[in-house]
């Protein structure tokens, strides 16, 4: 789809209608690999006062669906596109030399050509081996964080190199990552130009491996048995206080009731329950055979990737890098005072949805020639329509995901098709593919005559031989200082 000039201008006059600015500040605050069981409002045992808060006074998403891996996730925030048509279809790792295509022009573009400051605080993670592919040429007027798919929270170093930044220059402070984060955001809203509607898109590292956060935190969770999962608590923990205090700088600031906030997970989190059979299976010979921390880097990825992870995703099945429920259904929170009604909506909404709403918020133009895959859902977050789902596919290294209405089609990579009717079992138990062959003929025609683009991503090969690394001794110049 492509957004219309008659939809800019009816938002833009329903704003106006309704008293408020027609550009107002948007703030996009993202979680890092956290479960959809991970918040206080879907039952967990975490504390999460402040995005329980936001999910009471806004509009909680019980239906919002990302993408399995972070860069992918990224990318069709980005650009409203599906994984299938930027081509991002996993996380970018470290020693890859790709990135989120050059030619699609992105959301901060979009704003700020709309009149918007924008400024990015924390993780990239979307391109970082060229000058061109880092935020400051892509529609940033400021960026503060790391550039690679993870980091150690308190050393900032990843793959050997330390990966912290301000404004594309290696930066060299102490401090909890996601304090340090938290500090930086709410720097932007306090010294904004108020001149200008702000867009502030604040990136946590938590609660991303490796489990790392402050003692007296940890302690808070002393009950949990699994030491994976009260380490992971915490992490969560200090992320919702991080919230509270940028909630609490856009009250102080008199920014709250022109200010859109809307809170997500970019996928699925990790736990060994989650883990896929194969990885699992290594990794576990690694502990039983080894003993303790892996003896080669790829050993220890797989190893610590498969069993180190302490989230919970709910009753759904797997988790992050897999199409199972668990890891495509997140968390997400949107909260726009005086425009979106409280409540909870179960009407499914994505990723893709972001752009193409936001946008329209905004007023801002985005690229006529620039295809868009989801839909702007202003009309429905307001509770003035409800409209139909759009259909959604996701694609990763290990099939494709196509939701349709209330179906979902899985289809593994040797071409073996699942069909679940996600209303009466949304936990994936039972295949109904052979008693509804018409739908799954249907579903999959679609699929397959999707648009799609060439994958960016850089061989798996030289994954292998030098795998990403989270947090341990910098080894190395900083990943700011290579850049070409």
């Amino acid at each position: 789809m492509r957004l219309s000039t008659l939809a800019l201008a009816t938002f833009a006059c329903l704003l106006n209608v309704a008293g408020a600015a027609a550009r107002p500040n948007i703030v996009l605050i993202i979680a890092d690999d956290m479960g959809w069981g991970d918040v206080g409002y879907n039952g967990s045992e975490i504390q999460t006062p402040n995005l329980d808060r936001l999910a009471e006074s806004g509009v909680r998403l019980d239906r919002f669906y990302a993408t399995p891996a972070c860069s992918s996730t990224r990318a069709s925030l980005m650009t409203g596109q599906s994984t299938a048509r930027t081509g991002v279809k996993r996380a970018i790792f470290q020693t890859s030399d790709a990135s989120l295509p050059l030619e699609l022009r992105i959301l901060p573009e979009f704003l700020r050509d709309a009149g918007y400051r924008t400024a990015l605080v924390g993780k990239w993670h979307l391109g970082h081996a060229r000058r061109e592919m880092l935020p400051l040429a892509r529609g940033f007027d400021y960026a503060y964080g790391y550039l690679t798919g993870g980091i150690g929270h308190y050393d900032h170093v990843g793959g050997g190199r330390r990966d912290w930044h301000r404004n594309e220059v290696t930066l060299r402070e102490e401090g909890y990552a996601t304090h340090l984060i938290a500090d930086d955001a709410i720097r932007q809203i306090e010294d904004r130009d108020t001149d200008r509607p702000l867009f502030l898109y604040v990136a946590f590292s938590a609660p991303h491996l490796p489990n790392e956060a402050p003692a007296e935190t940890v302690s808070r969770y002393a009950d949990i048995e699994d030491g994976n999962r009260r380490v992971y608590a915490a992490m969560v923990d200090e992320m919702d206080q991080a919230i509270g205090a940028i909630l609490a700088a856009l009250e102080e600031a008199g920014m709250t009731d022109d200010t859109l906030v809307w809170f997500m997970s970019d996928n699925g989190g990790t736990h060994r329950k989650y883990s896929r059979d194969r990885l699992s299976a290594v990794a576990n010979m690694l502990e039983d055979d080894i003993g303790g921390p892996a003896r080669t880097r790829l050993l220890e990825f797989i190893r610590s990737s498969t069993q180190d992870g302490g989230a919970d995703n709910g009753p759904y099945q797997g988790g992050k890098g897999t199409l199972g429920e668990g890891g495509v259904l997140v968390p997400s929170v949107v909260s726009f005072p005086g425009h979106f009604p409280p409540r909870p909506l179960s009407q499914r909404i994505t990723v893709q949805d972001i752009l193409p709403t936001l946008t329209v918020i905004a007023g801002a133009e985005t690229e006529p020639e620039q295809p868009v895959d989801g839909a702007d859902q202003t009309a429905l977050l307001r509770g003035l329509a409800h409209t139909a789902p759009v259909d959604y596919l996701v694609e990763d290294p290990s099939g494709a995901a196509y939701y349709m209405d209330n179906w979902k089609l899985r289809r593994s990579n040797d071409d073996a098709l699942a069909l679940f009717d996600l209303d009466a079992d949304p936990y994936e138990n039972r295949d109904l593919a052979n008693d509804h062959p018409e739908i799954v003929a249907t579903m999959h025609e679609k699929l397959a005559a999707f648009p799609r683009r060439e994958p960016v991503h850089a061989p798996m090969r030289r994954f292998f031989l030098d795998p990403d690394v989270h947090g341990g001794s910098e080894e190395d110049q900083p990943w700011t200082d290579i850049v070409r």
